[in-house]
């Protein structure tokens, strides 16, 4: 357990430790151009080529699409058309501060949650000073710019904000297809007695729901009444707007940019095979057979594992929201047919919102958990340098790599849940008696 006296983070409050944050990815986006410049390995990630020539492309009133591998929503394009404007950085600058307001939206989650300010500090360093997360937006990817909308939905929900959530979620689904995984948790944990439409914030009226609760006995509910609670008006409208919003904008750069919009943007995700060495299982598989094509069934039959995965987190977890969105996303990343590290960012901007219930010590179990996701990781990185810069054929044994590394993300993923005490989103930490610190 971490002592106020072990930590340097005890010592700043939220917003120094965000400056020092904003100083350190200014000083990664500066020495980003240098590299870019004078160095053959560039800093700069390629796909924020593909994102700056797309951008270039909208502001000369063509489609986006017109450049190859550009495989996003035109929304993307558009934010991004300063680069040819301003400067070519301004898509780094936005996504690094994306970044940094993760970090605030940590921090306001857990502190209507209940949790101390210490304990607060550490869970948004845990974001803010991760190396996958103070890098992928330097390096000019726009991964932060999701997981910040989805913390801003958690945090909307929170509020009793169910339509304004309901609006974001709309929106990062067209933009990013796969924080669709969570539509049925946030479905489920709408109710007219903690996320209603009167505007009271949620945490009071869950207070007053449980001191209703508590004073006689529950009767046993029928099956019909059980059904019947599923299907409610805050649940319907919720799922009415953020389809809305969704069909809204997907329409829209439809007519705009027609199939080649819906087949690159949305359809190409449901249907991708990539020959290419990456973490997935499949990814051997995929390039053995590569040449002979797959058919619709076969491309589409990949999402059953995940899908199965998916309905049994989400039925066990989905009152807790952060465990169940966390797990979903380790989950579904592990089990994808295509992994790259950007993926990992996704559940990483989770992580700190699950913390302050773990009972796992960082020098014990936590340290070994973190010890056995890296070294699942070197250990496919070794047959990948053998593979693409010394081209031996290691393929077999890169294949048995990405079979550690599904094995690891498993057994990572269940020592969290088994140390993790059950919180429902609406119940502060310190509404119980045994409220456990970060460990």
């Amino acid at each position: 357990m971490f002592s106020p006296k072990m930590t340097p983070f005890v010592t700043f409050d939220l917003r120094r430790t965000i400056l020092i944050s904003a100083i350190l990815r200014l000083a990664l986006i500066v020495y980003g151009e240098w590299q870019d410049s004078h160095m053959v390995v560039r800093y700069t990630d390629i796909d924020y080529s593909v994102f700056s020539d797309a951008a270039d492309l909208v502001l000369k009133g063509n489609s986006p699409f017109e450049r190859s591998t550009y495989r996003y929503s035109p929304l993307l394009a558009f934010l991004l058309v300063p680069n040819s404007l301003i400067h070519r950085s301004w898509g780094k600058f936005l996504f690094s501060s994306a970044d940094l307001l993760v970090g605030f939206f940590v921090d306001a989650i857990l502190q209507l949650r209940g949790v101390p300010e210490n304990l607060r500090l550490r869970s948004v360093a845990a974001w803010l000073f991760n190396p996958f997360t103070f890098t992928i937006g330097t390096r000019g990817n726009c991964e932060p710019l999701v997981c910040a909308t989805i913390l801003w939905i958690i945090l909307c929900l929170m509020n009793g904000k169910a339509f304004q959530a309901a609006f974001w979620y709309g929106l990062i689904v067209h933009f990013r297809v796969y924080p669709i995984i969570y539509s049925l948790p946030l479905v489920l944990v709408i109710n007219k007695a903690n996320v209603g439409l009167s505007g009271k914030p949620a945490l009071q009226q869950w207070g007053s729901r449980l001191n209703k609760l508590t004073t006689g006995p529950v009767p046993k509910p029928s099956v019909w009444s059980l059904l019947r609670s599923c299907i409610t008006k805050e649940r319907i409208l919720f799922g009415l707007l953020s389809g809305s919003v969704f069909f809204f904008w997907t329409s829209l750069f439809f007519y705009l940019y027609g199939w080649e919009f819906l087949n690159e943007a949305l359809l190409y995700h449901l249907t991708r095979t990539d020959p290419r060495h990456n973490f997935s299982i499949y990814f051997y598989h995929i390039y053995l057979h590569h040449q002979h094509g797959f058919s619709v069934l076969e491309k589409l039959i990949s999402f059953l594992p995940q899908m199965m995965v998916q309905l049994a987190l989400v039925f066990q977890f989905f009152e807790d929201v952060p465990l169940c969105f966390f797990a979903q996303t380790v989950a579904f990343v592990a089990f994808n047919k295509v992994i790259t590290a950007q993926y990992f960012v996704w559940f990483f901007c989770m992580l700190p919102l699950i913390l302050p219930w773990s009972s796992m010590k960082l020098k014990r179990k936590g340290l070994l958990c973190v010890l056995v996701w890296m070294g699942s990781q070197v250990h496919w990185l070794t047959w990948a340098y053998l593979l693409e810069f010394k081209g031996q054929n290691v393929f077999l044994q890169l294949w048995i790599a990405s079979l550690v590394f599904l094995a690891s993300n498993t057994w990572v993923l269940l020592m969290v849940i088994k140390h993790h005490r059950y919180s429902p989103l609406f119940e502060p930490l310190t509404s119980s008696p045994d409220a456990r610190k970060l460990k």
